[in-house]
């Protein structure tokens, strides 16, 4: 199949023709009809599979010319960097369609889009938090919306979006197309689906777990940290054949550690992206690192998911993923658009069962290779990776989570209130022989009795 056997008008044909596309991925040939038909729509497909394109040509060859203020169509996305990019993808495909496309995320003046939102647009691409402000603030109206997009919504509801999600949905109109993309399906997401959903067609490519034939894997055994710098040191020194690295961790601080060391060994030509940094600094390195202007790029797992980043060469997993899943998001990050691509895994022994767990989920083996002889095995240790020295003579004690912190104690027995009610002036009376007002003269009468 071509695009050419898909339903589609000249100006899409036109747009395609010039981003070179030719043949749909699966996902994309699968979802056209059904997308269009204006029924519900699940999708589950590996990252890389084109799922954007899957859902954006039917709704962009349905979408007729309007010149009302409130949009038709929302996109929701989990990071703001999906906002970049799926509104970048849009305007390509729109290039001979007169729309109007807008992006909404966090992190930026909310004044300014508020006055992008009120020139009128046809489609909205945003996340959740932005887009909820939006609406509350009476500047964005969702009446009219036609339909609904949730692209990577596993990821949504991982980052702790259910309750964003669940209140826009109480705003938005119930006659509406819900379309629903997602790399793995999680009890959390079929909540969702059987919470918010028509008899939604699903549409299933490929299992989460199966590994991209594209792609060559290879892992290495590696004792830690500093070894592990020693090794990507020695393959990165390849310059050639890594041309284009983007490197995966654990967490924010490792991400900061592997950057500080790569810009000794080799400077200026990485960068780091990680949720602490600002958003001008994260749209910098992604933006410096697809131009090759960086040549690694050192990430945590907001990078693995939807980001589509042409002519990667490897994924270097420096820390292995706790997650399989995880793991088969990043390798995803190379061999798109089905051309070759190369992943390396450095684990640990501590790293050994999320190790186990991957390659139970892709039901294989991935090739271990053997530490070069000239990469020096070191014995310095980081501070997460020594022993922990527990207390002589406490060795097993724990933290209680619920138990109150050290500025909490409880109040002393004449601090203690009591509520008394009306009988507090008659206790006070009896306690000091006087009355508590001076117009009590039936308590002065009695005393004087």
């Amino acid at each position: 199949m071509t695009f050419q056997d898909l339903n589609l008008n000249t100006p899409l044909h036109n747009a395609l023709d010039d981003l070179g596309f030719t043949t749909p991925t699966p996902i994309q040939a699968e979802s056209f009809s059904v997308v269009a038909s204006g029924k519900d729509v699940v999708g589950i497909a590996q990252t890389g599979t084109g799922k954007t394109l899957a859902y954006m040509l039917p709704i962009l060859r349905n979408l007729k010319y309007s010149q009302q203020e409130n949009p038709r169509v929302l996109i929701l996305v989990p990071t703001r960097e999906l906002v970049v990019q799926v509104v970048s993808e849009i305007e390509k495909f729109s290039k001979y369609i007169n729309n109007r496309v807008l992006g909404v995320y966090g992190g930026t003046n909310i004044n300014t889009q508020k006055q992008a939102v009120a020139q009128g647009q046809d489609i909205i691409v945003a996340t959740p938090g932005r887009l909820y402000d939006l609406a509350v603030s009476r500047v964005l109206q969702l009446k009219s919306i036609q339909k609904l997009v949730i692209d990577e919504v596993d990821v949504m509801l991982d980052l702790g979006f259910r309750h964003q999600l669940l209140n826009i949905f109480d705003i938005l109109p119930e006659r509406r197309q819900n379309i629903m993309y997602s790399a793995t399906m999680t009890k959390d997401v079929d909540d969702l689906i059987t919470d918010f959903f028509k008899n939604p067609k699903k549409i299933a490519i490929a299992v989460s777990g199966t590994p991209l034939e594209n792609i060559k894997q290879e892992r290495f055994d590696v004792p830690n940290f500093y070894t592990k710098v020693n090794l990507l040191e020695h393959l990165l020194r390849n310059e050639d054949e890594f041309s284009k690295v983007l490197i995966f961790v654990a967490y924010k601080r490792m991400a900061d550690r592997l950057f500080d060391q790569l810009e000794e060994l080799f400077p200026n030509e990485s960068c780091v992206i990680h949720s602490n940094k600002t958003q001008n600094y994260r749209l910098r390195s992604i933006e410096q690192f697809r131009e090759g202007e960086n040549r690694l790029l050192v990430a945590t797992d907001v990078m693995a998911r939807g980001l589509d980043i042409e002519g990667v060469s490897h994924v270097i997993n420096f820390d292995t993923p706790d997650y399989p899943e995880n793991y088969m998001h990043r390798i995803g990050r190379t061999g798109r658009a089905e051309k070759e691509g190369h992943t390396i895994l450095f684990s640990t022994e501590t790293e050994k069962e999320g190790l186990e767990r991957i390659e139970e989920l892709m039901q294989m083996k991935i090739e271990t290779l053997s530490i070069p002889e000239s990469v020096e095995i070191s014995t310095e240790l980081i501070e997460e990776e020594r022993p922990q020295i527990r207390e002589r003579n406490n060795p097993i004690k724990r933290r209680d989570e619920d138990a109150p912190g050290p500025a909490f104690h409880e109040k002393s027995e004449k601090n203690s209130k009591e509520n008394l009610g009306g009988s507090y002036k008659f206790k006070i009376a009896a306690k000091y022989k006087k009355p508590k007002t001076r117009g009590d003269k039936n308590y002065n009468k009695r005393n004087k009795k």
